[in-house]
């Protein structure tokens, strides 16, 4: 967005006009500048084309494609004769940012070689391809990479649309920061080289797309998966609240706390609060495992005394109310 500084007294209170005036006048400005850009371009393609083909034909480090990544090429603008070339070095996907006055190659010649074109029409020198455009192309690179295929990425010169692009899919897929995969690329092809728009887009991706998705969702917004309510059936008994379950470290395979999954099961977190406290009904297996346990204990303990009517009441019925069970791990 282009913002305008107002100059003093041009704007008065309460002038509406005035106020609407303003991104109007910034849109008109960056309309015309794109226009202003866009008619450069065309004037200068072929001159440009042809002091990059002299280049190449003169001078060997001057390459008209470099590989990048195993399965990435970033280079120029392709000639009709350069599609059998390329479909040798096993590309199978073309992704072109060039307008289509800049556009050599038609996608009925891709097709006809079996290769896959995916055009992203950007205007040259000072603009970058939108976040959406970018999100496509790095989908598309990493499609072909997963398939074991080639992408080729270009642009007029293989400088800084194309860049563009790569630098985002090194980003995202390859761990780098932007910094590092421009100074990667640049070891491969010295040449390339970043406007301030387009650099500004490899770290707004790199931001969005890369450091935002570090971040587990959970921690931003934990959510814990309760355990259900026990129901009341014939099934369940309940025990007073200074009752005892013994369990053994054989009773606890299977729950390994160090387990890195843990971390993300909200159910298995909730399993493993049984390890330490639980206070709830529990089902009818373990009711009459505690049951047992507690008669066995209650008749050692009493042993030739005579037991009084409440506890005697609280230790064998099937209808007691309270639940409390502290679980100690011996």
């Amino acid at each position: 967005m282009y913002i305008e500084e107002l100059k003093k007294g041009e704007l008065e209170t309460g002038d509406e006009a005035s106020v609407a005036d303003v991104p109007r006048r910034g849109i008109a400005f960056l309309d015309a500048k794109r226009s202003l850009i866009g008619v450069g371009g065309r004037a200068l393609f072929y001159p440009t084309l042809l002091y990059n083909v002299v280049r190449n034909k003169i001078q060997s480090e001057f390459r008209w494609w470099d590989g990048v990544d195993e399965f990435i090429l970033l280079g120029a603008v392709p000639f009709p004769a350069d599609v059998p070339r390329l479909k040798q070095l096993g590309v199978c996907g073309v992704i072109t940012l060039n307008e289509p006055y800049e556009t050599l190659v038609p996608s009925s010649l891709y097709h006809a070689h079996g290769i896959e074109h995916l055009v992203i029409p950007t205007r040259d020198y000072l603009f970058a391809p939108s976040l959406g455009d970018i999100c496509q192309a790095v989908d598309f690179i990493h499609e072909n990479a997963s398939c074991g295929k080639t992408t080729y990425v270009h642009c007029k010169a293989g400088r800084g649309r194309s860049t563009t692009i790569v630098l985002c899919y090194l980003v995202q897929h390859k761990e780098m920061t932007p910094d590092a995969a421009f100074e990667y690329v640049r070891s491969i092809r010295p040449r390339v080289l970043l406007a301030s728009s387009q650099w500004k887009a490899v770290q707004e991706y790199y931001r969005l797309r890369v450091k935002s998705a570090c971040v587990p969702s959970f921690l931003y917004n934990p959510i814990v998966k309760a355990l259900p309510s026990p129901v009341a059936t014939k099934d369940l008994v309940a025990f007073d609240d200074s009752s005892v379950v013994i369990i053994t470290k054989a009773d606890l395979d299977g729950y390994d706390a160090s387990c890195d999954s843990c971390i993300v099961g909200n159910e298995v977190w909730a399993e493993l609060s049984l390890v330490y406290r639980v206070q709830f009904a529990g089902q009818g297996a373990l009711a009459r495992l505690s049951c047992l346990w507690l008669c066995c204990h209650a008749r050692q303990k009493i042993s030739g005394e005579k037991l009084s009517r409440e506890s005697s009441c609280s230790v064998g019925a099937d209808n007691l109310q309270g639940v409390g069970v502290d679980i100690h791990v011996y």
